[in-house]
């Protein structure tokens, strides 16, 4: 018999467990944040259970450049470690793992940082996160440089912030 661990188990279910549309949680959308040719948006996190480790952030980037750029690190001070995730398929599995080298923004396109797909891992959370705050994260990217963004908490089931988009499909399935 496979075994996992729970922290295992816990954060694949954060991070592709099918989820509802965030309505009126984050108290309107907020504007695309600008760092050179990226543009930030979309970002959201979910409320935590009690005792919970982990739990999953997500956000687009659009690359408006010529060139391409690489989210390489994100930090917050409410959790001990932050990593970039991918959840891909992996024949009948769904795998979860860790890109020590970054995730590449190519130019022109819009990476999306989503339930069931790339997301950001808050790993030894401090406080869980509570429905209605906003969670502090430091982006860091390879030319574009480094700039904080606010994650606000939705319910945990909440699969976007009120941006227009809670009606897209949950693609966990990739």
């Amino acid at each position: 018999m496979m075994k996992t661990s729970f922290a295992a188990f816990l954060a694949a279910l954060i991070c592709a467990a099918p989820v509802t549309a965030l309505a009126d949680h984050t108290h309107g959308a907020a504007e695309a944040q600008v760092l050179g040719d990226l543009a930030i948006s979309d970002g959201f996190t979910r409320a935590m259970l009690p005792n919970a480790p982990v739990a999953g952030g997500f956000l687009s980037i659009a690359n408006n450049g010529t060139q391409d750029d690489r989210l390489i690190s994100a930090s917050s001070d409410r959790a001990g470690e932050v990593q970039i995730h991918e959840m891909a398929m992996q024949g009948h599995v769904m795998k979860m793992r860790e890109l020590p080298d970054g995730l590449a923004i190519p130019a022109g396109q819009t990476v999306e940082l989503k339930p069931g797909g790339y997301h950001l891992m808050f790993l030894q959370v401090k406080t869980p996160f509570a429905e209605d705050e906003s969670v502090p994260v430091t982006l860091v990217f390879e030319k574009a440089g480094s700039t904080e963004i606010e994650l606000p908490v939705g319910p945990a089931d909440a699969k976007a912030a009120a941006h227009g988009h809670g009606g897209h499909d949950d693609h966990s399935g990739h």
